[in-house]
């Protein structure tokens, strides 16, 4: 191990113990804007996969942090779609431009980081995915913290009882 990864892996589990420590004390709003506040994208949210539909769960906008709930989606016209269809992480710095998702989704989104969320019985449940209207600079924190993330937010989740 180089000394990089070592420091790499002691930043993420303090991450994940303040992630936690935050989740415990504020919320899921509070967890959901600890996690934006270490990415460049506006959005921050949890999804739930409803047959055709994306339900919102919880979203923190960094531009209006007041706003702790978003819309519903068709979920032909989401990433999070893909994500739950691969059950696999997806980052996208640009999608006007990224051979994997250009034209496969017609959605006003650009820049998206995304992981699945199961529920107990390890289904597909939804997804904790940052994402933003603008291109954002690619970065290799977001994912892991994320996947971090999810495992423990579903049994904070006021829905995932059913």
């Amino acid at each position: 191990m180089t000394s990089h990864s070592i420091m790499h892996g002691a930043t993420m589990q303090r991450e994940i113990a303040e992630f936690t420590s935050i989740l415990k004390q504020g919320g899921i709003h509070a967890g959901l804007e600890y996690l934006n506040g270490r990415t460049p994208h506006q959005y921050t949210g949890i999804f739930k996969f409803d047959g055709d539909t994306l339900r919102n769960l919880a979203l923190f906008d960094r531009y209006q942090p007041a706003v702790e709930k978003g819309g519903d989606t068709p979920m032909e016209a989401t990433y999070c779609s893909l994500v739950g269809k691969q059950e696999a992480p997806l980052e996208i710095n640009d999608a006007a431009v990224d051979p994997h998702v250009k034209g496969l989704i017609k959605t006003p989104v650009i820049s998206y980081c995304g992981v699945l969320i199961r529920d107990a019985q390890g289904k597909a449940f939804g997804t904790l995915c940052h994402y933003d209207m603008q291109r954002c600079e690619e970065r290799t924190t977001d994912l892991p913290l994320l996947q971090a993330a999810a495992g423990l937010l579903h049994g904070q989740l006021p829905e995932s009882g059913g």
